[in-house]
Protein backbone atom coordinates (compact mmCIF):
# COMPACT_ATOMS: atom_id res chain seq x y z
CA UNK A 1 0.00 0.00 0.00
CA UNK A 2 1.64 3.29 -1.12
CA UNK A 3 1.68 6.52 0.87
CA UNK A 4 -1.06 8.18 -1.20
CA UNK A 5 -3.39 5.28 -0.48
CA UNK A 6 -2.43 5.00 3.16
CA UNK A 7 -3.34 8.64 3.89
CA UNK A 8 -6.96 7.89 2.97
CA UNK A 9 -7.14 5.33 5.78
CA UNK A 10 -5.85 7.59 8.56
CA UNK A 11 -9.40 8.55 9.65
CA UNK A 12 -10.20 4.84 10.06
CA UNK A 13 -7.92 4.92 13.10
CA UNK A 14 -8.10 8.54 14.26
CA UNK A 15 -11.86 9.06 14.32
CA UNK A 16 -12.60 5.93 16.41
CA UNK A 17 -9.90 7.12 18.81
CA UNK A 18 -11.63 10.51 19.03
CA UNK A 19 -14.95 8.79 19.72
CA UNK A 20 -13.54 6.64 22.53
CA UNK A 21 -11.74 9.62 24.09
CA UNK A 22 -14.97 11.66 24.05
CA UNK A 23 -16.91 8.77 25.61
CA UNK A 24 -14.34 8.14 28.33
CA UNK A 25 -14.06 11.87 28.98
CA UNK A 26 -17.83 12.15 29.30
CA UNK A 27 -17.85 9.23 31.75
CA UNK A 28 -15.09 10.84 33.81
CA UNK A 29 -17.01 14.12 33.92
CA UNK A 30 -20.37 12.57 34.82
CA UNK A 31 -19.81 12.59 38.59
CA UNK A 32 -18.40 16.16 38.68
CA UNK A 33 -21.32 17.31 36.52
CA UNK A 34 -23.79 15.73 38.93
CA UNK A 35 -21.95 17.16 41.94
CA UNK A 36 -22.02 20.63 40.39
CA UNK A 37 -25.77 20.32 39.74
CA UNK A 38 -25.42 20.79 35.97
CA UNK A 39 -28.11 18.29 34.89
CA UNK A 40 -30.29 19.72 32.12
CA UNK A 41 -33.57 18.11 33.27
CA UNK A 42 -34.97 17.50 36.74
CA UNK A 43 -36.75 14.22 35.91
CA UNK A 44 -34.43 12.03 33.79
CA UNK A 45 -37.16 9.51 32.97
CA UNK A 46 -39.74 12.01 31.68
CA UNK A 47 -40.60 11.52 28.01
CA UNK A 48 -41.34 15.23 27.89
CA UNK A 49 -37.58 15.75 27.88
CA UNK A 50 -37.45 14.03 24.50
CA UNK A 51 -40.06 16.43 23.09
CA UNK A 52 -38.18 19.45 24.43
CA UNK A 53 -34.86 18.19 23.04
CA UNK A 54 -36.26 17.58 19.55
CA UNK A 55 -38.14 20.89 19.53
CA UNK A 56 -34.92 22.73 20.31
CA UNK A 57 -32.98 20.87 17.59
CA UNK A 58 -35.63 21.36 14.91
CA UNK A 59 -36.26 24.98 15.83
CA UNK A 60 -32.57 25.85 15.95
CA UNK A 61 -31.88 24.07 12.64
CA UNK A 62 -34.74 25.90 10.91
CA UNK A 63 -33.52 29.23 12.30
CA UNK A 64 -29.99 28.65 11.02
CA UNK A 65 -31.24 27.61 7.57
CA UNK A 66 -33.26 30.83 7.31
CA UNK A 67 -30.19 32.86 8.25
CA UNK A 68 -28.10 31.03 5.63
CA UNK A 69 -30.77 31.53 2.96
CA UNK A 70 -30.89 35.27 3.53
CA UNK A 71 -27.13 35.70 3.83
CA UNK A 72 -26.88 36.39 7.56
CA UNK A 73 -23.94 34.13 8.23
CA UNK A 74 -22.42 36.72 10.55
CA UNK A 75 -25.35 36.21 12.92
CA UNK A 76 -24.79 32.43 12.77
CA UNK A 77 -21.14 32.94 13.65
CA UNK A 78 -22.07 34.96 16.74
CA UNK A 79 -24.73 32.48 17.85
CA UNK A 80 -22.31 29.56 17.56
CA UNK A 81 -19.53 31.48 19.32
CA UNK A 82 -21.79 32.37 22.26
CA UNK A 83 -23.07 28.79 22.46
CA UNK A 84 -19.53 27.40 22.49
CA UNK A 85 -18.44 29.89 25.15
CA UNK A 86 -21.37 28.98 27.43
CA UNK A 87 -20.65 25.29 26.94
CA UNK A 88 -17.05 25.85 27.99
CA UNK A 89 -18.32 27.70 31.07
CA UNK A 90 -20.50 24.75 32.08
CA UNK A 91 -17.75 22.24 31.34
CA UNK A 92 -15.13 24.09 33.35
CA UNK A 93 -17.74 24.60 36.09
CA UNK A 94 -17.64 20.83 36.57
CA UNK A 95 -13.85 20.50 36.36
CA UNK A 96 -12.46 23.50 38.26
CA UNK A 97 -14.18 22.89 41.64
CA UNK A 98 -12.52 19.45 41.76
CA UNK A 99 -9.12 21.11 41.49
CA UNK A 100 -9.60 24.26 43.56
CA UNK A 101 -12.34 23.31 46.00
CA UNK A 102 -15.01 25.75 47.19
CA UNK A 103 -14.43 29.49 47.07
CA UNK A 104 -14.94 32.50 44.87
CA UNK A 105 -11.61 31.99 43.11
CA UNK A 106 -13.09 29.13 41.11
CA UNK A 107 -15.52 31.47 39.32
CA UNK A 108 -12.67 33.66 38.10
CA UNK A 109 -10.76 30.61 36.91
CA UNK A 110 -13.82 29.17 35.13
CA UNK A 111 -14.41 32.47 33.34
CA UNK A 112 -10.72 32.89 32.45
CA UNK A 113 -10.40 29.37 31.05
CA UNK A 114 -13.61 29.73 29.02
CA UNK A 115 -12.44 33.05 27.55
CA UNK A 116 -9.00 31.60 26.77
CA UNK A 117 -10.56 28.57 25.02
CA UNK A 118 -12.93 30.60 22.87
CA UNK A 119 -10.23 33.13 21.96
CA UNK A 120 -7.85 30.34 20.95
CA UNK A 121 -10.54 28.67 18.83
CA UNK A 122 -11.39 31.83 16.93
CA UNK A 123 -7.98 33.51 16.75
CA UNK A 124 -6.14 30.36 15.72
CA UNK A 125 -8.65 27.79 14.40
CA UNK A 126 -6.11 25.27 13.18
CA UNK A 127 -7.28 21.67 12.94
CA UNK A 128 -5.40 20.43 16.02
CA UNK A 129 -6.78 23.30 18.13
CA UNK A 130 -10.30 22.54 16.95
CA UNK A 131 -9.88 18.82 17.60
CA UNK A 132 -8.28 19.22 21.03
CA UNK A 133 -10.78 21.69 22.43
CA UNK A 134 -13.58 19.93 20.53
CA UNK A 135 -12.93 16.74 22.49
CA UNK A 136 -13.29 18.66 25.76
CA UNK A 137 -16.42 20.40 24.50
CA UNK A 138 -18.02 17.18 23.24
CA UNK A 139 -17.25 15.30 26.46
CA UNK A 140 -18.77 18.09 28.53
CA UNK A 141 -21.99 18.25 26.49
CA UNK A 142 -22.38 14.45 26.40
CA UNK A 143 -21.86 14.23 30.14
CA UNK A 144 -24.41 16.95 30.94
CA UNK A 145 -27.13 15.37 28.82
CA UNK A 146 -26.16 11.83 29.79
CA UNK A 147 -26.74 12.48 33.49
CA UNK A 148 -29.98 14.33 32.65
CA UNK A 149 -31.75 11.63 30.62
CA UNK A 150 -32.65 8.07 31.60
CA UNK A 151 -31.68 5.26 29.26
CA UNK A 152 -35.12 4.72 27.70
CA UNK A 153 -35.59 8.42 26.77
CA UNK A 154 -32.04 8.46 25.40
CA UNK A 155 -32.63 5.36 23.28
CA UNK A 156 -35.79 6.90 21.85
CA UNK A 157 -33.91 10.15 21.24
CA UNK A 158 -31.12 8.36 19.40
CA UNK A 159 -33.64 6.47 17.25
CA UNK A 160 -35.52 9.66 16.34
CA UNK A 161 -32.31 11.57 15.60
CA UNK A 162 -31.03 8.75 13.39
CA UNK A 163 -34.21 8.87 11.29
CA UNK A 164 -34.11 12.66 11.15
CA UNK A 165 -30.44 12.64 10.11
CA UNK A 166 -31.11 10.17 7.30
CA UNK A 167 -34.02 12.21 5.97
CA UNK A 168 -32.14 15.52 6.21
CA UNK A 169 -29.05 14.17 4.39
CA UNK A 170 -30.52 11.83 1.76
CA UNK A 171 -34.01 13.23 1.16
CA UNK A 172 -34.34 16.94 1.89
CA UNK A 173 -30.53 17.48 1.90
CA UNK A 174 -30.98 20.51 4.15
CA UNK A 175 -28.37 19.16 6.57
CA UNK A 176 -25.77 19.28 3.80
CA UNK A 177 -26.70 22.90 3.08
CA UNK A 178 -26.47 23.69 6.78
CA UNK A 179 -23.11 21.95 7.14
CA UNK A 180 -21.62 23.76 4.14
CA UNK A 181 -22.90 27.11 5.41
CA UNK A 182 -21.29 26.53 8.79
CA UNK A 183 -18.05 25.13 7.35
CA UNK A 184 -17.68 28.24 5.17
CA UNK A 185 -17.45 30.20 8.42
CA UNK A 186 -14.73 27.86 9.71
CA UNK A 187 -16.68 27.50 12.93
CA UNK A 188 -15.07 25.01 15.36
CA UNK A 189 -17.97 22.59 15.77
CA UNK A 190 -16.52 19.63 13.92
CA UNK A 191 -13.54 17.31 14.02
CA UNK A 192 -10.95 17.56 11.25
CA UNK A 193 -8.53 14.79 10.27
CA UNK A 194 -5.91 15.88 7.70
CA UNK A 195 -4.84 13.60 4.89
CA UNK A 196 -1.50 15.36 4.43
CA UNK A 197 1.16 16.55 6.86
CA UNK A 198 1.20 20.22 5.82
CA UNK A 199 -2.60 20.63 5.81
CA UNK A 200 -3.98 23.87 7.29
CA UNK A 201 -7.65 24.26 8.09
CA UNK A 202 -7.18 28.03 8.31
CA UNK A 203 -5.82 28.27 4.76
CA UNK A 204 -7.59 25.41 2.98
CA UNK A 205 -10.83 24.59 4.77
CA UNK A 206 -12.29 21.31 3.51
CA UNK A 207 -14.08 22.31 0.29
CA UNK A 208 -17.62 21.54 -0.81
CA UNK A 209 -19.23 18.46 0.69
CA UNK A 210 -20.99 17.43 -2.52
CA UNK A 211 -18.61 18.88 -5.07
CA UNK A 212 -16.75 15.68 -5.90
CA UNK A 213 -13.00 15.32 -6.15
CA UNK A 214 -10.53 14.58 -3.41
CA UNK A 215 -10.53 16.68 -0.28
CA UNK A 216 -7.43 17.24 1.81
CA UNK A 217 -9.15 16.43 5.11
CA UNK A 218 -11.94 14.31 6.51
CA UNK A 219 -14.52 15.87 8.81
CA UNK A 220 -17.18 14.59 11.15
CA UNK A 221 -19.71 16.72 12.96
CA UNK A 222 -19.26 17.16 16.69
CA UNK A 223 -22.82 15.94 17.19
CA UNK A 224 -21.92 12.59 15.62
CA UNK A 225 -19.60 11.92 18.56
CA UNK A 226 -21.73 13.62 21.22
CA UNK A 227 -25.04 11.83 20.61
CA UNK A 228 -23.77 8.22 21.02
CA UNK A 229 -21.75 9.34 24.06
CA UNK A 230 -24.95 10.53 25.75
CA UNK A 231 -26.21 6.93 25.86
CA UNK A 232 -22.83 5.73 27.16
CA UNK A 233 -23.08 8.12 30.12
CA UNK A 234 -26.78 7.46 30.71
CA UNK A 235 -26.16 3.69 30.71
CA UNK A 236 -23.41 4.11 33.26
CA UNK A 237 -25.49 6.36 35.54
CA UNK A 238 -28.93 4.76 35.34
CA UNK A 239 -28.25 1.02 34.96
CA UNK A 240 -26.60 -1.36 37.39
CA UNK A 241 -23.65 -3.68 37.32
CA UNK A 242 -20.06 -3.61 38.48
CA UNK A 243 -18.03 -0.52 37.49
CA UNK A 244 -14.90 -1.78 35.76
CA UNK A 245 -11.80 0.30 36.47
CA UNK A 246 -14.15 2.41 38.54
CA UNK A 247 -15.35 4.07 35.34
CA UNK A 248 -17.93 2.07 33.34
CA UNK A 249 -20.35 -0.85 33.69
CA UNK A 250 -21.20 -3.46 31.05
CA UNK A 251 -24.11 -1.54 29.47
CA UNK A 252 -21.84 1.49 29.03
CA UNK A 253 -19.01 -0.70 27.71
CA UNK A 254 -21.43 -2.37 25.30
CA UNK A 255 -22.54 1.06 24.07
CA UNK A 256 -18.91 2.08 23.53
CA UNK A 257 -18.09 -1.06 21.54
CA UNK A 258 -21.33 -0.71 19.56
CA UNK A 259 -20.58 2.92 18.73
CA UNK A 260 -17.14 1.96 17.41
CA UNK A 261 -18.72 -0.74 15.22
CA UNK A 262 -21.26 1.81 13.97
CA UNK A 263 -18.50 4.29 13.20
CA UNK A 264 -16.60 1.61 11.27
CA UNK A 265 -19.68 1.06 9.09
CA UNK A 266 -20.06 4.81 8.61
CA UNK A 267 -16.42 5.24 7.59
CA UNK A 268 -16.77 2.42 5.05
CA UNK A 269 -19.39 4.50 3.23
CA UNK A 270 -17.57 7.80 3.83
CA UNK A 271 -14.65 6.46 1.79
CA UNK A 272 -16.86 6.90 -1.29
CA UNK A 273 -16.33 10.66 -0.92
CA UNK A 274 -20.03 11.46 -0.67
CA UNK A 275 -21.68 13.04 2.39
CA UNK A 276 -23.22 10.45 4.69
CA UNK A 277 -25.73 10.57 7.50
CA UNK A 278 -23.61 9.66 10.51
CA UNK A 279 -26.24 8.99 13.15
CA UNK A 280 -28.04 5.94 11.66
CA UNK A 281 -25.03 3.58 11.92
CA UNK A 282 -23.56 5.32 14.98
CA UNK A 283 -26.76 5.38 17.00
CA UNK A 284 -27.81 1.94 15.80
CA UNK A 285 -24.54 0.38 16.87
CA UNK A 286 -24.57 2.20 20.22
CA UNK A 287 -28.13 1.09 21.01
CA UNK A 288 -27.43 -2.53 20.03
CA UNK A 289 -24.25 -2.60 22.09
CA UNK A 290 -26.06 -1.12 25.08
CA UNK A 291 -28.77 -3.80 24.97
CA UNK A 292 -26.17 -6.57 24.77
CA UNK A 293 -24.35 -5.17 27.80
CA UNK A 294 -27.62 -4.60 29.66
CA UNK A 295 -28.71 -8.18 28.97
CA UNK A 296 -25.42 -9.48 30.37
CA UNK A 297 -26.24 -7.95 33.77
CA UNK A 298 -29.85 -9.19 33.65
CA UNK A 299 -31.40 -5.82 32.69
CA UNK A 300 -30.63 -4.48 36.16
Amino acid sequence: MDTSTLKNYIPLFVLPAFLVIVELGALALSLPVQTAGLAAFEDPDSMGNLVVFMAIILGFTAFLLVLIKYGHKNIIAWIIAISIFLTFVYTFAAIVPMLLGPGYAQYAVIFALSVAAIVLLYKYPEWYVIDGLGILLAAGVASMFGVSLGTIPVILLLAVLAIYDAISVYKTKHMIALAEGIIDLKTPILFVVPKKRDYSFIKEGIGKLDGGGERSAFIIGMGDLIIPSVLVVSANVFTGGVKYFGLFNLPALGAIVGSIAGLAILLHFVMSGKPQAGLPPLNGGTILGFFIGWALIGFA
